[in-house]
């Protein structure tokens, strides 16, 4: 047994177990590595900063290659960087005092020039003053990796959007037959929501701040009166393209990370509901699923091809969000200047993303495997000539004839109504003769509104 395997049958995450492979990319950025990657870069740039202020004399500015080599120690950091890291905790007993102490470690052993820079390292800061801004820069490439996938799924509904743009569709209200639209036109509106809520997720801002203990810059004036504090922090803080929160406790209070949960719970929510739909078409026989040699449906039933791609979707979109509106209504809230409950719920971030991505990728996975079946879309069209009744009382209202509704309503209400009975009820009209003969010619494949052309352009418009 490889070693890798035998790994994923000990996790005792799904995420590093099972479907690993599904979510890759996010182990770098949210695992606890990529949290020590993070707090370095942020100690390194804060160093950097410091390094440049000319009111601060006694941190000599950084040569070009000095600089160059600082934020080596962020770029290059590695596994054995973390590994010294997790030494130095078991001592330390504290994450960040431990990456503190790592990086004077580094400036100790690089030579005469970095002699000076040992206590400048995490200094006037709070833990959460790197904290902060660490889990700002996880949460913006994250959302990079989740805004392409969420790019992938809107694309493919598009191209099958137009695909299907013609292909007419009894619509179900309430379940039950309603106006007709097209395949391509239904997927079209998830591909325009999407669209529309991945836009507003990434224009969010995500904040940072780096004020000390209570957010006062209190250590920092007690140090360096000198220096205008509140514009370094704001250059600091916006350097790191982060926007910058002038006032806080100890902490960053989360506003602005309660509004990116709840926008990536947005788009999750959409994809469950794209997940039933797609499942509902299925069990309609509206699309047929590809088969795959040698996959097996059910234990007991030979005959069955699941729509297991689009309830896996929903199952994950579901967990993503209950942790997603846990973190949105949680972490706005702490006890006066500071209470550690939010400490504990940050490390589920990777978590929440982690099964948002599969739930993305599980649905386009699905998507690639549906063939549309037309024959037995339109034999249900045809079986629904009541659904005319919407388009014969509104030109019925028009022309001014009386109770057009209630008339319509009298024929066709919770009863199947054939072409013969709707073309009787039609040529006994008083209405013009042009629209007489619009509506006799109208068919339940050809009441179809707009539907087609706004499939048409679904494309063009996301874009």
């Amino acid at each position: 047994m490889s070693s890798q395997l035998q790994h994923e049958l000990l996790a005792l995450s799904p995420l590093d177990g099972r479907y690993r492979s599904n979510c890759a990319e996010l182990a770098p950025i949210f695992s606890e590595f990529g949290l020590m990657r993070y707090r370095v870069r942020v100690e390194v740039e804060w160093l950097a900063r410091l390094a440049s202020e000319a009111a601060l004399p006694e941190c000599p500015r950084l040569s070009a290659a000095g600089l160059a080599w600082l934020r080596e120690l962020a770029t290059r950091f590695s596994i054995a960087d973390a590994a010294r890291i997790k030494e130095l905790e078991a001592v330390t007993r504290h994450d960040v005092k431990a990456v503190e102490y790592f990086l004077k470690e580094r400036l100790a052993a690089n030579g005469e020039e970095f002699s000076a820079y040992g206590e400048f390292v995490h200094f006037a800061c709070t833990t959460w003053d790197i904290n902060n801004l660490a889990y700002s820069l996880m949460l913006r490439d994250g959302r990079e990796v989740l805004l392409a996938a969420v790019q992938q799924l809107a694309q493919r509904l598009v191209g099958m959007s137009e695909a299907f743009a013609d292909q007419p569709m009894l619509s179900r209200t309430h379940g039950q037959p309603a106006s007709p639209t097209t395949m391509g036109k239904e997927l079209a509106n998830f591909a325009w929501r999407l669209g529309e809520q991945a836009r507003k997720f990434r224009e969010l801002e995500l904040p940072g701040k780096i004020n000390g203990a209570v957010g006062n810059y209190n250590a920092h004036v007690a140090a360096c009166p000198e220096v205008d504090w509140p514009a370094l922090a704001r250059d600091f803080t916006e350097s790191l393209e982060l926007a910058w929160n002038p006032y806080t406790t100890q902490i960053e209070p989360y506003d602005s990370i309660a509004a990116y949960c709840a926008a990536l719970a947005r788009l999750n929510t959409i994809v469950v509901d794209l997940d039933r739909d797609l499942w509902a078409y299925i069990s309609l026989g509206y699309f047929r699923q590809k088969t795959v040699a040698g996959e097996v449906g059910s234990s007991t039933m030979p005959h069955k091809v699941n729509p297991i791609d689009f309830e896996n979707s929903e199952g994950n979109a579901g967990v993503a969000n209950a942790l997603l509106n846990h973190l949105a209504t949680k972490l706005p809230i702490s006890r006066l200047q500071r209470d550690l409950s939010d400490s504990t719920a940050l490390r589920n971030f990777g978590t929440a993303l982690g099964h948002s991505l599969l739930a993305l990728r599980s649905a386009l996975a699905g998507l690639g495997k549906l063939e549309l079946d037309s024959a037995r879309i339109d034999s249900d069209l045809d079986e629904c000539w009541e659904i005319l009744a919407e388009a014969i009382q509104t030109v019925m209202r028009r022309y001014g004839v009386a109770e057009p509704y209630e008339k319509l309503k009298q024929l066709t209400r919770g009863r199947r109504v054939d072409h013969a009975a709707i073309r009787d009820f039609v040529e006994q009209l008083e209405i013009p003769e042009q629209a007489r003969r619009s509506l006799l010619e109208l068919t339940p494949r050809s009441y179809l509104g707009k539907a087609a052309e706004l499939a048409r352009s679904i494309g063009s418009e996301i874009n």
